[in-house]
C-alpha cells in the first residue's frame, strides 16, 4: 500500500508540474518543434531542469546500497544503441510531433475531457497493441525460419 501511495503522489507531482509549463498544450510542444518559424523555447527550460534534477538524483542514487521503497535499484543494463531503439524514437518523434502530446502530457490532458487527448491516448494504446501482435508474430516467424519450434 505505501507503494501505490507514493506512485500516486510523485505522479500527481508530475502532472501538475506537465501542467504548470504548458507541457500539456499542443501548441506548446509544436511550437518547440518549429526551428525556423515562430520558435517557443519553453519546452527547452523544462528538458533542461527535468535533465538537471534526473542528474543530481541518479548522482545521489548511486551512493545509496538500495532504494527506500525497493529491494533493489533497477537500473538499464541495455548500453547499445540498436535499431529497434533509434526506430521507436523516429515514430515517438514523429507522434509527438503530429499530435502535440508525449504520453505523459497526454495522460494528463485527459482530465480536460476535450477530444484531442483520447484520440492521442486511443491511437497511442492501439499503437501499442500493434507493435505487440507484431512483433510476437515475427518473433514466432523468426523462431520457426530458425527450426526451434520443431
Amino acid at each position: 500500500m505505501k507503494n501505490v501511495l507514493v506512485s500516486f503522489f510523485v505522479g500527481l507531482i508530475f502532472a501538475v508540474g506537465l501542467g504548470i509549463s504548458g507541457m500539456t498544450q499542443p501548441q506548446k510542444i509544436v511550437g518547440f518543434l518549429d526551428l525556423f518559424g515562430e520558435w517557443d523555447m519553453a519546452l527547452l527550460f523544462v528538458m533542461v531542469g527535468a535533465v538537471g534534477v534526473h542528474a543530481v538524483a541518479f548522482a545521489l542514487s548511486r551512493k545509496v546500497p538500495r532504494p527506500i521503497l525497493a529491494e533493489e535499484w533497477r537500473r538499464p543494463t541495455q548500453d547499445r544503441i540498436t535499431g529497434r531503439l533509434i526506430l521507436g524514437s523516429f515514430i515517438f518523434g514523429i507522434g509527438w510531433g503530429l499530435g502535440g502530446y508525449c504520453p505523459g502530457p497526454g495522460l494528463v490532458s485527459l482530465s480536460t475531457f476535450e477530444f484531442r487527448p483520447f484520440l492521442f491516448v486511443g491511437s497511442m494504446v492501439v499503437g501499442m497493441a500493434l507493435f505487440r501482435l507484431l512483433d510476437r508474430a515475427l518473433k514466432l516467424r523468426s523462431s520457426r525460419a530458425s527450426g526451434e519450434l520443431e
